[in-house]
């Protein structure tokens, strides 16, 4: 079995825990490459499994990184929240040993195409697991996004910006701006206004099987397209943002006995006593 370890490493506790780790999965693994920086071209090692340590922003750029070929992820959490990042350091031994008798249960996420159109001429072009987002900076005033489903136009959103969202990260700045909760392996398009000056502007779910296209009508001088946490490109009056279903899929390892409703308790503090089946 051979694996990939990737990480973040400006963390200085992820360093630590790498270094903690690193003979457990030796044991059980052929580890083929070792990146905590994020450049290197994973394309040309072979891998079963990519164990990612970190949280969920180190699983963000071991999906951009991975690219066109993504490998079943094992996500170490050793950040704050871990929506993803889903395995304690103390359970990655015994998925190891799992891994080692056969492959892993792997659960595939919908991930989106998002490219940055000017002048006819494809200008940037991103891979997102989360969202593609156009945000505002200075002076922030409102904007005015048109969008269109399939060359059919929808309407127009006027507010701080709007956010193109996966399953996987309708928990994440679209959960932040008033959108809903996707179940992870949904294929689905979450489209969520931020601060919208129209309140009959509220965030839709639509198939995944359409093209999404947006353009900003009097963009400002910091208005910007960010993928995924990053930003992409400033937009230009003209520009025209396309969002479609891309062909990779995020796998990720479910470990035994977690659920997805297991992780929503517990990530989102949700309250309320759950009462076992096996309780009268």
């Amino acid at each position: 079995m051979n694996v990939i370890v990737l990480g973040f490493g400006g963390r200085e506790d992820v360093r630590i825990q790498a270094e903690r780790l690193m003979p457990v999965i030796e044991h059980y693994a052929q580890v083929s490459a070792v990146d905590f920086g994020g450049e290197v071209d994973l394309s040309q090692f072979p891998a079963d499994y990519v164990i990612v340590l970190g949280g969920d922003g180190s699983i963000l750029r071991a999906a951009r990184q991975m690219g066109r070929r993504q490998v079943p992820v094992i996500a170490v959490n050793l950040g704050k929240l871990g929506f993803l990042a889903d395995v304690s350091p103390e359970e990655l031994e015994p998925v190891l040993a799992l891994a080692k008798n056969g492959p892993l249960p792997v659960v595939e996420h919908l991930m989106l195409d998002c490219c940055l159109i000017r002048n006819g001429e494809l200008v940037a072009r991103e891979l997102v697991l989360n969202e593609a987002a156009i945000l505002n900076g200075p002076p922030f005033g409102i904007l005015d996004v048109e969008f269109n489903v399939d060359e059919e136009p929808a309407t127009v959103y006027s507010g701080d910006g709007l956010i193109v969202a996966t399953p996987v990260g309708s928990t994440a700045h679209s959960l932040s701006a008033g959108g809903p909760i996707l179940r992870k392996d949904l294929d689905a398009i979450l489209i969520c206004p931020i601060s919208p000056h129209t309140l009959s502007n509220r965030p839709v779910v639509d198939s995944a099987d359409r093209v999404y296209q947006f353009s900003v009508r009097r963009p400002q001088e910091h208005t910007a397209l960010v993928a995924d946490g990053r930003t992409v490109e400033t937009i230009l009056l003209g520009d025209r943002v396309r969002v479609s279903r891309a062909e990779p899929r995020f796998r990720l390892v479910r470990p035994p006995g977690h659920s997805y409703y297991r992780t929503l308790r517990e990530k989102l503090g949700w309250g309320g006593r759950i009462r076992s089946k096996w309780q009268d």
